[in-house]
C-alpha cells in the first residue's frame, strides 16, 4: 500500500472526522436538572439501547457496570486502574503491529524531515513526486506500512471516549471517594477548599501526579527519537536532525489541553488520566523493547 504523506494526512483527517461522527451519537446523557445520567448496578443493556445510542450501548455500558462490580470489593480507584490497565491491554494486543509501526514512524522522523527539506522551496510535480518517492522507500526499508497505523486511529478514539463517558457515568465514580477525595469535586474546586478551610491537600497531589505523569507519556516518545538521531549520527560522525517545530507546537497544545480540562473537570478524571498515564508510559517502552530486539526492522 502506497501513500504519500499528503494522502496520508487526509486519510488520517477524515478518519478522525468519521470516528468523531460516529461517536458524537454518544454526547452524555444528562436529567432534567442537568445532572448526567447514572449507570448504576441495576441499570440494564435493554434501558441504554432503547433510549440512548448504540455507542452507549455497546462500549459505554459494559465499562461502568464492571467499574460499579469492582468497586464493591477492591475500591473505586482500583477499579477505575483495572478497567484501564486491561482495556488498554487488550487494544495493545489487537493493535500491535500498527502501535510499532507508529512508533518507528517517530523514530524515523528525523530522515522524512531531512528528505523534506531537501525538496524545500521546489512546488513542481516532479520534485513532489521524487519526494514521495523518497520517502516511501525509506519507509519501506524499515517495514512500515503507512495504512496500518489508521488502524490505531479508527479503534483508540472511540474506545478511549468509553472510558472516559464510563468513568463519568458510573454510580460508583459519582459517589465514591479516593483517599479521602470527593471523585466528584474538581480539582481546582478541592484545592480552593483546602487552602480556604484546611481541607484535604490530595486535590493538589492527584493534580500534580497527573499533570507529571501526562508530560512524561507524551514526551518519552520524542526522548526515545532524540537519543535514537543522536546514536545514529554519532555512528556516521553527523549533526543529528532535530524534529520540526510543528511537532513541538501540537505536544505541547495537547499538554496544555489536559492540564486545564484537569482543573475543571470531576477529580476522577484525574484519576483516570494519571492511570493512563502508566499505561501509555509502559506501552511506549514495552514497545522500544521490541523494536529494539528486531533493529527497527520490522
Amino acid at each position: 500500500m502506497k501513500l504519500t504523506p499528503r494522502t496520508k494526512k487526509l486519510l488520517v483527517l477524515l478518519l478522525f472526522v468519521a470516528a468523531v461522527s460516529l461517536t458524537s451519537g454518544c454526547s452524555m446523557p444528562r436529567n432534567e436538572d442537568g445532572s448526567i445520567v447514572l449507570i448504576t448496578n441495576s441499570t440494564t443493556f435493554g434501558e441504554i439501547i432503547e433510549n440512548e445510542s448504540w455507542f452507549n450501548a455497546f462500549f459505554v455500558f459494559p465499562l461502568a457496570k464492571i467499574i460499579n462490580y469492582l468497586s464493591t470489593p477492591i475500591g473505586v480507584g482500583a477499579a477505575i486502574a483495572i478497567v484501564t490497565v486491561v482495556v488498554n491491554g487488550l487494544l495493545a494486543a489487537a493493535t500491535l503491529k500498527s502501535t510499532i509501526d507508529t512508533q518507528k514512524m517517530q523514530m524515523i522522523q528525523p530522515e522524512l524531515d531531512k528528505i523534506k527539506r531537501k525538496y524545500e522551496g521546489r512546488d513542481d510535480d516532479n520534485s513532489k513526486m521524487r519526494m514521495a518517492a523518497e520517502q516511501q522507500q525509506l519507509m519501506r526499508k524499515y517495514n512500515i506500512n503507512p495504512g496500518s497505523m489508521l488502524l490505531i486511529t479508527f479503534l483508540q478514539l472511540p474506545i478511549i471516549m468509553a472510558i472516559f463517558f464510563a468513568v463519568q457515568r458510573s454510580e460508583a465514580v459519582q459517589t465514591g471517594f479516593f483517599l479521602g477525595m470527593n471523585l466528584q469535586t474538581t480539582p481546582l474546586n478541592g484545592m480552593k477548599a483546602a487552602i480556604s478551610s484546611g481541607g484535604t491537600p490530595m486535590y493538589f497531589v492527584l493534580y500534580a501526579l497527573m499533570c507529571i505523569l501526562h508530560i512524561i507519556s507524551m514526551r518519552i516518545p520524542q526522548i526515545l527519537q532524540k537519543k535514537k538521531a543522536e546514536e545514529a549520527a554519532r555512528k556516521h560522525h553527523k549533526k543529528p536532525q532535530t524534529p520540526d517545530d510543528s511537532q513541538k507546537i501540537m505536544q505541547y497544545s495537547m499538554i496544555i489541553m489536559i492540564l486545564v480540562l484537569g482543573l475543571t473537570l470531576p477529580s476522577a478524571m484525574s484519576l483516570y488520566w494519571s492511570i493512563n498515564s502508566i499505561v501509555q508510559i509502559a506501552k511506549t517502552l514495552i514497545t522500544q523493547n521490541i523494536i529494539d530486539k528486531q533493529g527497527l526492522k520490522g
